[in-house]
């Protein structure tokens, strides 16, 4: 499909300012629509609705977007005459405005893409069109029509728009080069932006204040230290300086890391929807209940955990929840219940997923792990609920009697394992059948600035993520035993393998036979893994630095950071280094059993 210069270079901000407007009314709407679903009597509700279609009808006609205005003007009819009371809200009129605004999302990603396809929304028009009359009761389904777009039929220029390109081309003697890279340009999508309150501004701006005048002062002392006797006096001043220093620049750290800040509820809210037809598709009756929408985290992460929590919510939805046969079969409610809840932990986010449904059938999934050969009878007979839960995260795995459009093939919980673990997060599932099941995510604030927890082997330092540590714990040779050739220790009854750094990594002064070494235990995702460093010097807050193009594919290597003593200093990249594990075990396992 081809590349459509939609508008002029000149409209570009006025186009990037719409598609931000639209996506903030776009969010609310998602929310506001199936609110309404359940209070068609808010009058409050109606007119909010109203009032963001017709905000973006007003825009999109402006911009000269027919098919988005022509669109939003029929719904914007069915709106008015629902908030004027001249209609009736009955239930199925939802699922035709919920089409409606799926062809919204679809007219606008269209904008932003450059391309621009005519949809056939003539059914859905008239859909609208009929509830407006009053004629529609029991519309039927539109959804599949109207979603099609006629690839085969590119919409033609806005007319205004072409003429006036034409038209200014001409009086400006651009040549052909010229109009290309403008029409390139204009075809670019819009600059990644955030809204940012003005109060947090203002505190950025005081910090900022603040950090000069500490710079000032310390550039006095310095000048004050070649033509003065008094050191001791300059000691102490200096002191004084670099506590305030200090102390302002994790102030302007904490201030830049809220600016970036946005509330989890901006991926919550999608869900309702996503739900309700999850629900409709599968005859069950689903109560969806968010908590903690207010929490607050990067917008990047906000951004990236998205796909992890739609496949986790299907999954709820198609295999944890009954139908409602099923449930007051069990002495259950028909309907079941759902919680979406985020909260702030230390420096992590913790987003719940929880279902009261039937819970995770442990010798089921024992059963298909045997099938598949991930593991054996014996092993079957000696694993925990928790190591059983583990399997769910393996490729291609799955319970599924059938594969539906939403589950069966094995794909989402391994999605959900690569995401998290590339967001350097974990995850943990905890089940009782019938019972329901809870998927907790934990995940760091922020990318960017990590705690990390200072590492010697040998003659190098490293950094392990703090987020990744769970505990440290000394070791000494009787506490570790081999297992396959492999090293391990036993903690509170769980196997854990050990990875020697020194070895992996290849450090130099390190030294095997050392009596007193110590083990951090890491985890990603459901994975545990024993780092054995020689010794632990310290916690600090670090500041990842790339390693650039020549040296960004050393492997088990996340970056580097800069030290107070100008050192620098690798920082270990523990997916990756849990990843090498897992491939040593299983090459180690291969070989046993070609044994």
């Amino acid at each position: 499909m081809a590349d459509h210069p939609i508008f002029a270079e000149d409209m570009k901000e006025i186009v990037d300012s719409f598609i931000v407007e639209t996506h903030e009314l776009f969010e609310e709407l998602d929310n506001d629509l199936l609110q309404l679903e359940q209070r068609p009597d808010d009058t409050d509700l109606v007119n909010a609705i109203f009032r963001a279609v017709h905000t973006v009808k007003g825009t999109s006609g402006f911009l000269s977007l027919e098919q988005l205005s022509f669109l939003t003007h029929h719904f914007e009819d069915v709106l008015n005459k629902l908030r004027r009371s001249e209609i009736d809200f009955h239930a199925s009129m939802m699922d035709v405005m919920l089409v409606a605004f799926d062809q919204m999302k679809v007219l606008v990603q269209q904008v932003i893409d450059g391309q621009l396809v005519r949809l056939d929304l003539d059914a859905l028009v008239g859909q609208l069109q009929a509830i407006s009359g009053g004629s529609l009761k029991k519309p039927a389904p539109a959804k599949d029509k109207a979603a099609k777009p006629k690839a085969a039929i590119p919409k033609a220029q806005p007319k205004k728009t072409a003429e006036a390109k034409k038209n200014g081309a001409a009086a400006r003697g651009d040549s052909a080069e010229a109009n290309d890279a403008k029409q390139a340009a204009a075809s670019r999508k819009p600059t990644d932006t955030i809204r940012v309150e003005v109060e947090r501004l203002d505190s950025l701006m005081d910090l900022v204040g603040e950090l000069v005048l500490g710079r000032n002062r310390l550039l006095q002392l310095v000048s004050d230290m070649k033509s003065t006797d008094n050191i001791d006096e300059l000691v102490r001043q200096l002191s004084e300086t670099n506590a305030q220093v200090d102390f302002i620049t994790s102030e302007l750290q904490a201030a830049v890391m809220h600016t970036r800040m946005v509330q989890i509820g901006r991926v919550f809210n999608k869900f309702p929807r996503v739900v309700r037809d999850l629900a409709k598709e599968f005859g069950k009756q689903i109560d969806l209940k968010i908590e903690g929408e207010e929490t607050e985290l990067d917008k990047s992460l906000v951004e990236e955990i998205s796909d992890p929590l739609v496949h986790l919510v299907r999954n709820a939805a198609d295999h944890g929840i009954e139908t409602p046969e099923v449930r007051e079969a069990a002495g259950k409610p028909a309907k079941g219940l759902m919680r979406l809840a985020a909260r702030h932990e230390g420096n992590n986010v913790v987003i719940e997923i929880e279902d009261d449904g039937a819970g995770i059938n442990v010798e089921r999934v024992k059963t298909k792990a045997l099938e598949r050969g991930l593991i054996t009878e014996k092993e079957a007979e000696e694993m925990s609920d928790a190591q059983v839960f583990q399997l769910l995260f393996q490729p291609g795995f799955s319970t599924a009697q059938k594969v539906s459009k939403v589950s069966g093939r094995g794909v989402g919980m391994d999605v959900v394992k690569t995401n998290i673990s590339r967001l350097n997060g974990t995850i943990n599932i905890t089940s009782t059948q019938g019972q329901g099941s809870r998927f907790t995510l934990k995940l760091p604030l922020t990318l960017a600035i990590i705690q990390g927890l200072l590492v010697r082997v040998g003659e190098e330092t490293f950094a392990v993520p703090l987020h990744a540590v769970i505990e440290v714990v000394g070791l000494s040779p009787e506490d570790i035993n081999t297992i396959r050739g492999r090293e391990v220790i036993t903690l509170r009854e769980q196997v854990l393998p050990l990875m020697r750094i020194g070895e992996t990594l290849d450090v130099n002064g390190y030294n095997p036979g050392n009596t007193r070494t110590f083990a951090v235990i890491i985890g990603i995702a459901h994975h545990r893994l024993g780092l054995v460093v020689d010794a632990l010097t310290g916690q600090k807050e670090i500041v990842i630095k790339p390693l650039g193009n020549y040296l960004k594919k050393v492997s088990a290597i996340a970056g580097s950071t800069i030290l107070g003593d100008g050192r620098v200093i690798m920082i270990l990249d523990v997916a990756e280094l849990v990843r090498m594990e897992q491939n040593k075990r299983r090459g180690l396992v291969g070989a046993a059993d070609a044994a």
